[in-house]
């Protein structure tokens, strides 16, 4: 589903993932949503948007989690 709606182009926003037709790259989405903001309000504050593209940039966002990478995250001792 998502395929149509996020690409990938060295000459828009260096290359990173972008919702296909604007410069609204899929790391802003996910920091907004994982900052709190609700869907609605992300798509007032980028009217090109769509809930479909939202939805489709976390889409894209599994997928690439689902690769064998591991990322190692540093854990903090108190």
């Amino acid at each position: 589903m998502y395929r149509e709606l996020i690409q990938s182009d060295p000459a828009i926003m260096m290359g990173k993932p972008v919702i296909a037709g604007t410069r609204i790259t899929v790391e802003l989405i996910l920091e907004k949503l994982a900052a709190g903001e609700a869907v609605d309000q992300i798509l007032q504050a980028h009217p090109r948007l769509t809930s479909e593209a939202i939805h489709a940039a976390l889409a894209f966002a599994a997928e690439v989690l689902r690769a064998d990478v591991v990322y190692p995250l540093n854990r903090i001792v108190y």
